[in-house]
Formats: structure tokens, C-alpha cells, sequence
């Protein structure tokens, strides 16, 4: 069965080399390098459908097993989700293989499978044993740009990180533009943001702008401003959910090469958020990040645990859900 109609959060065009991107690849050679190389990582694409059936099973393909920094939570299984809790997964091999998968004892509600996006799967086909398959019905997208936090880092699974959580709890569909160690306010992709469909945005950068690429606080500004200037061009109307970075112990009080320190930057986002909404913006929202999460649930110093992602996503979702009017 051509799986076409089942998968969720691919927004471009695919290509031969990169089935599922996350960037438009007709922008490849405007964006950064880091962020083209993030954007082929298929984070947070997944299949979603109603079945009756006992079990399904994916054909696919993978294009590695080197997963990097990030790990094994960048997902080596495919897993199943359905009623918000896991229900069956089947590890991932390099090459060719078949995931089979059990869909539970009910036939109500979608099944959700989470990919081992890591890996760069391809999906080729679907196959049903013991009932029928159809498309899961549409919900209301939510295109979530950010660094390495939004995409997934480092939480244990693809299923575990904040917007993964967030879109399964909220029933949103989760357009992830999350990329690691890139993700620092690019024109580029706010002009793609801005070409998208959505019902909701969220905009959650910033650590990156610190010392990956430093800011300082007047460039944080402006590249802040000029962001939310093109976004609003596409989505005059669109809510929009601005948080600051989350805590991050090793750059709070540290200044940068150009004297800002991540404190300095994360009131800086803040300022700007609050002066347009002071300035008439009535469909643009702050999360201030120091607020999301603690120091004890960072894995590694910079980035969430399953913990931090947990926090972070129990503290935005329900906001998008209400701006965003979710189902």
C-alpha cells in the first residue's frame, strides 16, 4: 500500500537523496549548512491512520546507523503509539527491512508510529493483517520552529521529546522545524514558515544565538524583529507563541564574543515580544523559558531529559492548544 496518505509532518517537497525534509530543498544553498544538514534528519515525521486490524507492518529503508551526538533517542525502533500510551515497537535495521507492529485491542482512535529518524528512513509501503487501513482525519497544523530542543534532543525516544508529546496530547499536527545547533532566527526559514499553512506557530530559539553563532544583544534584537516581520507577512492572523530559551547553567551569567550573555539574549526576545504586544499584537504569546523547565532536568547541561521534555511540554501545550483552537 502506497504510504503516501499516511504520513504526517512532511511540509516540502521530497527529493531522491532526501525522502522527507524539513527545509525546503529549493533553499538549500540560502541556509546555513548546519541547518540543511538538521533539516534532512526526518524529526518528528511519522504515520498516522485508522485501522481495525490486528497488525500492520512498514516496508522501508534506512540510510544509516550512525546516530551521532544525539544517540540512540534518536530512535532505532518503530513505535507504535495509540490512546496517548505505547503499544507495540520493532527494532530498525540498516538497509531494507519490515517493522511488524501490533495495533492493540481496540479499534478506536488513530495509531500513531514514531520513525527512527536518525537512521533516515524511507517509507515504501504499508501491509494490514486483519482488517482495514484508512488516513487518520487531518487536525490542525502547528509548524514548531527551534533549535536542537524542539527536534528532540536528548530525550530517550523520538516519541519522548516536548513537541512530539505536545502534538500527541493536543492533537495537533506537528510540522517539526527544530534544528540542532542551527536554528538562530535565519530569514530563510521564515520565509518558509511564512509560505506554510498553519494554525499555530511556535518560535523557540535563542541558545544557539549565543555562542554557536554569537549575538549580541542589538543583532539579537533586530534578527528578532525582522523574524517575526517576515512570519506575520505569511500569518497576519496566525497565533504565535514566542518562549525564550530554557535554562542552560554554563552561558547564563558567561558573556559571548560579543558581550552577551544567554541571560542578556533571553530578555531581549522577551522585550521584543512584549513591546508588540504592547504595539496591537493581540494574536502573539511569551513563554518565558526560565519558567519551562529546572537545571536538574537537563541530561547533559544544555539539553532536556525525558523530565525537561515532559516539563516543557506540559507548560506549552496546553497554551497552544488554546491559542491555536485544537481539537
Amino acid at each position: 500500500m502506497d504510504p503516501a496518505p499516511f504520513l504526517r509532518g512532511v511540509a516540502f517537497p521530497g527529493t531522491k537523496s532526501v525522502p522527507y525534509p524539513r527545509a525546503n530543498p529549493q533553499d538549500a544553498a540560502r541556509l546555513p549548512l548546519d541547518t540543511w544538514a538538521m533539516a534532512q534528519v526526518p524529526a518528528g515525521v511519522r504515520l498516522e491512520f485508522a485501522t481495525d486490524a490486528d497488525e500492520v507492518e512498514i516496508v522501508y529503508e534506512t540510510k544509516t546507523d550512525d546516530l551521532g551526538s544525539r544517540g540512540d533517542g534518536a530512535g532505532r525502533t518503530f513505535a507504535l503509539w495509540r490512546f496517548l500510551q505505547p503499544v507495540s515497537e520493532d527494532k530498525a535495521v540498516l538497509g531494507e527491512g519490515r517493522a511488524r507492529l501490533a495495533c492493540g485491542e481496540t479499534s478506536e482512535h488513530r495509531c500513531i508510529v514514531y520513525l527512527p529518524e536518525g537512521m533516515k528512513p524511507r517509507i515504501a509501503g504499508i501491509e494490514v493483517f486483519g482488517g482495514t487501513i484508512t488516513p487518520a482525519t487531518p487536525r490542525k497544523r502547528w509548524i514548531a520552529y527551534g533549535d536542537s530542543i524542539a527536534e528532540g534532543w536528548i530525550a530517550s525516544a523520538p516519541a519522548m521529546s516536548w513537541t512530539a508529546i505536545t502534538a500527541r496530547t493536543h492533537a495537533l499536527d506537528l510540522i517539526n522545524m527544530g534544528y540542532a545547533g542551527a536554528a538562530r532566527g535565519e530569514v530563510p526559514s521564515a520565509e518558509q514558515i511564512a509560505g506554510l499553512p498553519a494554525e499555530v506557530i511556535s518560535i523557540t530559539h535563542g541558545t544557539n544565538c549565543w555562542n554557536r553563532t554569537p549575538n549580541s544583544v542589538g543583532m539579537m534584537r533586530e534578527g528578532l524583529v525582522a523574524f517575526l516581520d517576515i512570519v506575520r507577512h505569511g500569518h497576519p492572523a496566525t497565533p504565535i507563541l514566542v518562549a525564550s530559551p530554557v535554562i542552560r547553567p554554563d552561558a547564563e551569567d558567561v558573556k559571548n564574543k560579543l558581550g552577551a550573555t544567554l541571560d542578556d539574549l533571553r530578555f531581549t526576545m522577551e522585550d521584543v515580544v512584549e513591546e508588540r504586544i504592547k504595539a496591537g499584537d493581540e494574536n502573539l504569546y511569551l513563554a518565558r523559558g526560565l519558567e519551562l523547565m529546572g537545571a536538574s532536568m537537563l541530561g547533559d547541561d544544555v539539553h532536556p531529559n525525558d523530565e525537561g521534555h515532559q516539563s516543557i511540554a506540559a507548560a506549552l501545550g496546553p497554551i497552544l492548544h488554546d491559542i491555536g483552537g485544537a481539537d
